[in-house]
């Protein structure tokens, strides 16, 4: 006879409805963005999206994504985001899912009435799937760079 078959961790909580993973999952793309589509749409030249790297002056000058402005976490406020364009809706990133940078200056920016997403995984996850770094001071730009990445 053969042993018994223990119960199933995945299972021990039960699974949501269709209709509730749906919502959820809908909530989660509302919050968070990839580095495979935050790419596609700097490559494209889309301005309904601003990248902002929530890091330090010097990690953004050591390497940060093309097209990504420096606006540390730290220095958002009202005063700073005076000149922002309410329309567009800005994804923070800082260096990857151990570093909270990003939260706060995505969190901050809500508060100031902004749109906001988060870049999954931040810089780190944007260098494992073969993205382009830009050194320096300079945004750089991601147009037309011609780098084909995962295409998840």
């Amino acid at each position: 006879m053969p042993a018994p078959r223990p119960p199933s961790l995945v299972l021990s909580t039960p699974a949501p409805t269709p209709e509730d993973s749906a919502a959820f999952m809908a909530a989660k793309l509302a919050y968070h963005t990839d580095a495979w589509d935050v790419a596609t749409d700097l490559r494209a030249g889309l301005t309904e999206i601003v990248v902002l790297d929530t890091r330090s002056p010097d990690l953004y000058r050591a390497g940060h994504i093309p097209g990504a402005l420096c606006f540390p976490h730290t220095d958002i406020s009202a005063d700073s985001t005076a000149q922002l364009d309410k329309t567009r809706v800005y994804v923070c990133y800082c260096n990857g899912i151990g570093c909270n940078g990003s939260t706060h200056g995505a969190h901050k920016l809500a508060r100031l009435g902004f749109r906001v997403k988060e870049l999954l995984g931040g810089l780190e996850f944007w260098r494992q799937e073969g993205w382009p770094i830009a050194p320096g001071d300079d945004p750089g730009s991601m147009r037309d760079s011609g780098i084909v990445a995962c295409g998840c």
